[in-house]
Order: C-alpha cells, then sequence, then structure tokens
C-alpha cells in the first residue's frame, strides 16, 4: 500500500508540475505600486504614481488572458527594511507579478534583492541613483526615469559651462544624496572646476540653517542641493532667507519637479536651471496625458507620474506580445520594443535596465512670462539619451561582459 500510495502521489507531483506554468497563466495579472505617500517623496511620486498605474492599465483594456489586472499599493515609510518585507510578501504569498515606483534608492535596492530571489519584476521610477544600473544591477530590474548621472550631466554640465566652476553641496545623507554629490563632483572636476565641500542632512529635514550657513561661508559660486522632493523646497525657501542668492550665490537644482516649482511659486524659483525627462507642454502627445491626469489630480503630472505610467503601460504590452506573464519572455520583448508614449518617443532598454532615452534643459520662467497654470519652463535644450545617460561599458554592471 506504501508503494502505491508513494506512486499515486508521485504522479500527481508530476502533474502539478506539468501543468504548473498553465495555471500560472490563468492566475489574474497583478501590479504593486510601492511608494511613498505621506512623506518627503509624496508630492513626486505617490498617489500620482498610482493613479497613473490606473491610467496605464485603463488604457491598455483592463484585463490579461481574460481577467481583470489586479492592482495593490502600499507605502515604504521610505524605509529600506520596510520595503524588502512588503517585496518579499508581494512576490512570495500574493503572486505579485510586477512592483513598479520604489521611492528611495535605498527601498529600490532592498526590493531589487527580492527582485532577484523570485525571479520577478520590478521597475524602478522614483529612485535616482544610478548604481541601480551600475554595480548594483539586477537582470530583474528597469530602470525608467532618470538617474543622478543623467541629472549631473545635463544640468550640471550647463551651469559649469556657464562659469558656475566652484560648487558646495547640500546633500541628503543617503546613497541618493551621495550619487548626485559624486556624479554632479565628477561633472564639475571634469570641466575643470572645483569642489569646495559638502554637508549633509538627513532625510525629510525641517531647518537647513546650519547646512546653508557652512555653503554661504565656503564663497562656492553654486551650491548644489544633492537632496530632493520637500528637502530641496525647504531649502530654497531658507536660502531665500538668508539672502544667499541675493548675496551672489546661485542654486542648482540638480533633481528637481515640477511639483517642487508648484510648491515654490515663480517668485522664488524664477531662473532656476534644472533638468527633466517629461514636461506637460512639450508636444501634443504630452499634453494629451498631462490633461487626463490633470482631470483626475487636479495637477500637472512629475516626470516620475509620467513614466511610470508609460513603465506600466510598456510592461503590459510585452506581456501580451510574450503571451505569458514569465519574467524573462517578458522581460526580453520589453528589452525588444522601443518605447513611444507620452512619457517619450525615443526609448531604449538597455541589458542593464536602464530606459535610455532623451533629457531636457529646462530654465523655470518669471512670474510675469506665464500664460497658463502650470507653464512654468522654457525649454533651453534636448539632450539625447545617449549623450545624457552614462555609456553602457563604463557602469561597472556586472550582467555586461
Amino acid at each position: 500500500m506504501k508503494s502505491i500510495v508513494t506512486s499515486l502521489s508521485a504522479a500527481g507531483l508530476i502533474a502539478a508540475v506539468l501543468a504548473g506554468p498553465a495555471l500560472a497563466q490563468q492566475a489574474p495579472l497583478k501590479i504593486g505600486v510601492l511608494t511613498d505617500f505621506q512623506s518627503v517623496y509624496s508630492d513626486i511620486g505617490g498617489a500620482g504614481n498610482v493613479e497613473a498605474t490606473k491610467m496605464a492599465i485603463e488604457e491598455f483594456g483592463g484585463s490579461m488572458f481574460g481577467k481583470p489586472i489586479e492592482l495593490v499599493t502600499a507605502d515604504a515609510l521610505n524605509k529600506a527594511d520596510v520595503a524588502a518585507t512588503i517585496t518579499r510578501k508581494w512576490y512570495e504569498a500574493e503572486n505579485v507579478d510586477m512592483i513598479i515606483d520604489m521611492p528611495t534608492s535605498a527601498t529600490a535596492l532592498a526590493g531589487m534583492e527580492m527582485s532577484k530571489q523570485f525571479e520577478k519584476i520590478m521597475i524602478v521610477t522614483d529612485a535616482a541613483s544610478s548604481d541601480i544600473t551600475g554595480k548594483s544591477c539586477s537582470p530583474y530590474t528597469l530602470h525608467w526615469t532618470y538617474d543622478t548621472y543623467a541629472n549631473a550631466h545635463t544640468v550640471g554640465s550647463a551651469i559649469v559651462k556657464n562659469g558656475g566652476d566652484t560648487w558646495f553641496f547640500i546633500t541628503a545623507d543617503y546613497l541618493f544624496g551621495h550619487s548626485i554629490e559624486r556624479d554632479t563632483g565628477d561633472v564639475v572636476r571634469a570641466a575643470g572646476g572645483k569642489v569646495l565641500g559638502s554637508a549633509r542632512h538627513p532625510l525629510n529635514t525641517p531647518d537647513f540653517s546650519s547646512f546653508l550657513l557652512q555653503a554661504q561661508a565656503s564663497k562656492a559660486k553654486i551650491i548644489g542641493m544633492a537632496n530632493g522632493g520637500a528637502d530641496t523646497i525647504n531649502t530654497i525657501k531658507q536660502a531665500s532667507e538668508f539672502g544667499i542668492v541675493a548675496g551672489g550665490q546661485n542654486l542648482a537644482g540638480i533633481v528637481m519637479f515640477i511639483s517642487d516649482i508648484h510648491s515654490l511659486g515663480l517668485k522664488l524659483a524664477q531662473g532656476l536651471i534644472i533638468t527633466e525627462a517629461y514636461y506637460w507642454d512639450l508636444n501634443d502627445r504630452t499634453r494629451a496625458f498631462g490633461k487626463r491626469f490633470f482631470e483626475r489630480m487636479k495637477r500637472m503630472p512629475t516626470m516620475n507620474q509620467a513614466a511610470t505610467y508609460s513603465a506600466t503601460l510598456h510592461y503590459l504590452n510585452a506581456v501580451k506580445a510574450a503571451g505569458t506573464k514569465e519574467t524573462k519572455p517578458v522581460l526580453a520583448k520589453m528589452r525588444a520594443t522601443p518605447v513611444r508614449d507620452a512619457f517619450t518617443d525615443n526609448g531604449v532598454v538597455r541589458e542593464d535596465g536602464r530606459m535610455v532615452h532623451s533629457m531636457f534643459l529646462f530654465e523655470v520662467k518669471k512670474p510675469e512670462e506665464l500664460k497658463a497654470p502650470w507653464d512654468y519652463y522654457k525649454v533651453l535644450a534636448e539632450v539625447p539619451g545617449d549623450q545624457a545617460f552614462r555609456p553602457l561599458k563604463d557602469g561597472g554592471c556586472p550582467l555586461i561582459k
């Protein structure tokens, strides 16, 4: 009897194994948005990233392989351990097929480890460290919107060329800030400039006075803000109170978003030179997406929110084209298919996971130049992706032989 039971169990096991792919194919496609809903990066991603994901799902048709596409969301609290716990649970226990967003570089790297462990897809649209497709690259992670290398080489180069050759950094004291300071510092030094020092602050700092005093005392022509979101907004507001720009020093917003400009107002933000991957008023497609997003959120999308829409839609089209949710065929389709949508008309996904596309150099308008709500930018230049992003051979990604 024991041998019969064993053989029946074995037969059942074999049948289950053989049926596995078919059973998996029948499960609903599930996407997870892991974001920052209430802290320093909520304006640039947050609920807007969730809405952008919904917009992509709706545009695709709402279903895959005959079943409704499912969406789950959570707040990473900008903590690596929280991100690791949630991504593990989603991949392992809740059958999430793809996770998108990741609000900080630390949460992205923690989630990427889970993505590798479970061999499932992660698309980073908010976190910025160039290490994500450099030394920490993963075969299962794509980096979509921007990174510290591209921003440094776009806006940093422009400022140095215009005479801003001495820099002092006010830096968020974690991987994202360190990466901005490193990558922009490399640009400054390569152009013959000097980095005179830096002051590092904790994430979500309310008082920048001590850091601004150090920057002021350095006499650097440029104070580089190696931070983002609410930290950048507070740096600029408090720098105005200290009379830093009036005193002859200039601020460089290396990673800034249209939501930051909206929060600051043009009186404070005018004249800033910044770089973004998307602006709602670039062309007919960006305007159409911006209008649809505005109708739902009552604000224009940031580049991260437009990128989250783009990456979700590209992923869904790849799943459909592959005819399966299985990770490797889907990633192969995503890499083989150009990215052409409201976010970019010239995107390509590289072997290291970097989605390469044009970046734009903008100058923030003066208040009297405003023609409509959210009409904040003048386009100075479009920088092709192969010039903005780090060359594949220079990233140190172990996947690249």
